[in-house]
């Protein structure tokens, strides 16, 4: 006896299949075992006849059941080995519940209204409209290359980057493009110094690889090349234009060591991941620029300047790698997708990425002048700010004896802010009682102020309440 659902939402013929099936597996229904026909199934269960014959169809392509001559539906002989029942499911929700913060402290936090929706949707549409088989075919594996012209052009002018667009890889973010050099370098290389404190990315994709990662001090100048030299490493990660996170720009004597020491066979990597948003003189320019035909893998996003969701990044390839490019990923498709390509391509020939910098600059200058202004008065002494004015984060200092680093994060949770622990830059993991990490973007100056203010009582003050 069968027993339907007219509340579950799967159709009445795949309830009927799957309970034969089940009764199958399970030897319920024993092998040469006689079906009940169509019509007195379908009378028995209320249904069509069309619908127990669209069951039993399927359990006949399946090899469930077989069919004897003028006789009906039998159950086959599928063997002794008799897979179990697959174990009932909890339903789980539809969605995951996400902790909602009054104050968002996090580095990558962009400002909530900033994105040029209305721009971007004008060119977007009229590229749908004007190129109708853009949907209906792959782009470019190495990306299009009318973006890649534009990108060519636009690093050359604002970050002194000299490459052709032969060069260029459009990605889907940062670990896209790590994870293609990680495979392009396997073989060549295999040690990756990284900046400690630093991004943990890159020191998490080169270890999936198998490489060896070597965490390498930082010091006022950037990364240590003293101990970079004295390593095994034969690839440096850096970024030399705004450290992250400590903020400091690796002076030109430096940058030239390091391109010297990437001779012989050795790469640097240089993420230039926020350098446009800078708010006192002009950005500094890149260390490709230098020498753009040394070993040099030059990587850069859109995520800061313009947005996350977008998932628009690139990397400009030395010469000594382009051969094994096209080697390894001749049959890979595109990182992004293409009508976002040549959106972004229109949006910057048309001046709209360069004139949103300048506007961003303005809003994040004022947003980290709102947030230093707020340490001031509510840490006082208290409070150093560290690095360059630069980015969308500062790290602080902590004076005194300040609570330990997992109770803050813990207490600042429950008052309904969100805060990156410093030690996540650590590559041990170790805690920095004495430093916050903070990010100014996604707030409001009077945001900035009254969650700065809790962050004191966080930090110095009896346990707060929460907000």
């Amino acid at each position: 006896m069968l027993i339907l659902n007219h509340d579950d939402p799967r159709p009445l013929y795949v309830q009927i299949y799957a309970q034969v099936r089940e009764r199958v597996l399970t030897g319920k229904l024993p092998a040469e075992a006689r079906l009940p026909s169509a019509r007195d199934m379908a009378a028995e269960l209320g249904v069509s006849r069309n619908t127990v014959e669209s069951a039993y169809q399927e359990l006949l392509a399946e090899g469930y059941i077989h069919t004897k001559a003028r006789s009906g539906y039998f159950v086959s002989t599928i063997g002794h080995e008799v897979p179990p029942a697959p174990p009932q499911r909890t339903a789980m929700p539809s969605r995951v519940p996400r902790t909602r913060y009054t104050f968002d402290f996090h580095p990558a936090g962009l400002d909530p209204v900033s994105f040029p929706a209305s721009v971007w949707r004008k060119y977007y549409l009229e590229h749908l409209r004007m190129d109708e088989p853009l949907l209906a075919r792959y782009g470019d594996p190495q990306g299009d290359p009318a973006l890649r012209a534009s990108l060519r052009d636009y690093l050359e002018r604002s970050r002194g980057v000299a490459c052709g667009i032969e060069h260029i890889v459009i990605c889907s973010g940062l670990q896209h493009s790590l994870d293609m050099v990680a495979q392009l370098l396997r073989g060549r290389c295999m040690a990756l110094a990284t900046e400690d404190p630093g991004y943990p990315l890159p020191r998490e994709v080169f270890a999936n690889h198998g490489y060896e990662v070597v965490p390498t001090p930082v010091g006022p100048g950037g990364l240590d090349l003293a101990a970079l030299e004295a390593s095994t490493c034969d690839i440096a990660y850096i970024t030399p234009s705004h450290q992250f996170p400590l903020g400091e720009v690796m002076p030109i004597a430096n940058r030239l060591r390091l391109i010297e020491w990437a001779r012989q066979g050795r790469f640097i990597i240089e993420d230039d991941y926020d350098s446009e948003l800078r708010y006192q003189g002009k950005p500094i320019p890149s260390l490709q620029g230098l020498r753009p035909d040394g070993n040099i893998i030059y990587t850069g996003t859109f995520s800061k300047i313009l947005s996350p969701a977008l998932r628009l990044s690139y990397m400009v390839l030395p010469p000594s790698l382009l051969a094994e490019y096209h080697r390894r990923f001749l049959f890979h498709l595109p990182g992004a997708a293409l009508p976002e390509q040549r959106t972004l391509a229109a949006f910057m020939d048309n001046g709209h990425l360069e004139r949103h910098l300048r506007r961003m600059r303005a809003v994040y200058r004022k947003k980290r002048q709102a947030l230093t202004a707020a340490l001031a008065r509510h840490f006082g002494p208290k409070a150093e700010v560290i690095g360059q004015e630069a980015g969308l984060h500062v790290v602080v200092r902590l004076m005194g004896e300040p609570r330990g680093e997992a109770e803050r994060t813990k207490l600042a949770e429950a008052s309904g802010i969100r805060l990156l622990p410093f030690s996540i830059a650590h590559a041990d993991g170790r805690p920095a009682d004495e430093f916050l990490l903070l990010g100014f973007g996604a707030m409001t100056p009077e945001q900035l102020d009254q969650g700065v203010r809790l962050l004191f009582d966080i930090s110095y003050g009896p346990e707060p309440r929460s907000h």
